[in-house]
């Protein structure tokens, strides 16, 4: 809170702006105004909606103050990643900024909803969300009223979730915070102005690409890359960890080709199971920094971590919870949700050193289990869980009767405006 502070001008705000946080870290089931409120004491959710509506601060800079704190609490300044990925939620109704049909990975498929491209920084102690960026799609940008209804600002235009990248990349190398590797997947892979944007940076990328992308071998020839894999002999694939994960090391089998640029590599991922199972890598090495081939492979790996922000973010920390329409509330309430995760995260990984107690991995599949296996770290949800055991406030119950009669009265207002619009729409009779 002391980081944010800079970002809100009045001591009002910033004491909401503190409940909300605290209450996203909470128990609660949803994570929307009027819960929040409810957890905060607070007599209605006026003063939460008006933090997320109407106060005068900068959600963008609220999430440069979130970047500042996970950069200096996670550390690993040079052999940290910066990952490229977007997320989405799904939403009811035509009304949401950004909302309509398009693919969601949170769903699976083309659903209605929004996307929002997000930056997490992952270093080897933990990762959180450093950035956001709503996806605008082409129809709302060029939709006049519809931008003003949903309070869409001037200066914000059509941009494809590659150029938004861009436009955070852009941002966190300015301020110096930006790691030496940036990766992500093959929406941000295949894009030339993203990769020639990094090059052109002396930023260093291993950016997954699809089977069919097009690389130029040392002799000029040009193939596709799943063509390219089966140039590699047998005894170039490595076996190597593209990280620790929830059930040990994530080995895989590696190789590398060289392509007819000095400074750019095609990695390849192989499954130890299915050798038919490839993924692609496109890698750039900037001039002069030196790189091996385990470096590539574990910044192929750092990939993971902004998939479990993800799932953390709106499981535990409702990222995708603020039930908000319009665009400046939607950036507050990401910026809010980033900062909730960024305390967890980064109080996980002080605490990760002096908390494990886990015996060696077995050695043999019939090596006999320990007596004692230890402890794992303590993790994001722990410390969640932990937090909110030492800082509960119970409430008295009239405060509870208060927001029930609250809620009761507001949704019989509502009642009676749905049945009010019901009659206009009925039909006249004879």
């Amino acid at each position: 809170m002391g980081g944010l502070a800079g970002c809100l001008a009045r001591v009002e705000p910033r004491r909401e702006a503190r409940k909300y946080i605290t209450g996203l870290i909470s128990d609660l089931p949803r994570k929307n105004c009027w819960m929040l409120a409810e957890h905060a004491g607070d007599r209605t959710p006026d003063k939460m909606q008006r933090l997320l509506e109407r106060a005068a601060w900068d959600g963008f800079a609220a999430m440069r103050a979130v970047r500042e704190f996970a950069v200096a609490g996670l550390g690993e300044p040079g052999g940290a990643v910066l990952v490229i990925d977007e997320s989405g939620q799904e939403k009811a109704g035509e009304h949401t900024a950004g909302v309509k049909r398009q693919y969601l990975g949170c769903a699976g498929r083309v659903a209605n909803g929004i996307n929002v491209v997000y930056a997490t920084y992952a270093a080897a102690a933990g990762h959180a969300a450093v950035a956001a960026r709503l996806y605008l799609p082409a129809d709302w940008a060029g939709d006049r009223e519809r931008r003003r209804a949903a309070g869409v600002p001037d200066e914000v235009e059509f941009a494809t979730k590659p150029q938004l990248a861009i436009e955070m990349l852009g941002e966190i190398i300015a301020e110096g915070s930006c790691p030496p590797w940036v990766t992500g997947d093959e929406v941000y892979g295949r894009d030339a102005k993203l990769r020639s944007f990094l090059e052109a940076r002396c930023t260093g990328y291993v950016l997954k690409i699809p089977c069919s992308f097009r690389i130029t071998l040392p002799t000029g020839q040009k193939m596709r890359a799943d063509h390219a894999a089966r140039l590699v002999p047998a005894r170039a694939w490595q076996t190597a960890s593209a990280g620790q994960g929830s059930k040990g090391e994530r080995d895989y089998g590696w190789a590398w080709l060289a392509t007819a640029g000095p400074r750019h590599h095609l990695l390849i991922r192989r499954s130890l199971t299915d050798p038919a199972d490839l993924a692609f890598c496109y890698c750039h090495v900037p001039a002069g920094r030196a790189c091996s081939f385990s470096t590539l492979v574990r910044t192929a790996g750092r990939r993971w971590p902004v998939e479990e922000d993800f799932a953390l973010g709106k499981s535990w920390f409702g990222l995708a919870d603020s039930q908000v329409r319009h665009y400046t509330p939607i950036c507050r309430h990401l910026a809010l949700a980033m900062a909730a995760l960024a305390v967890c995260a980064i109080t996980a990984a002080l605490a990760r050193p002096r908390t494990s107690t886990l015996t060696r991995p077995p050695t043999s599949p019939d090596q006999l289990p320990p007596e004692d296996p230890g402890l794992i770290a303590l993790t994001v949800a722990e410390i969640k869980r932990v937090f909110n055991l030492i800082t509960r406030t119970w409430q008295p119950l009239r405060h509870y009767l208060r927001w029930s009669w609250w809620r009761r009265r507001h949704q019989a207002r509502a009642r009676w405006f749905h049945q009010r619009a019901r009659l206009r729409k009925r039909p006249a009779g004879p």
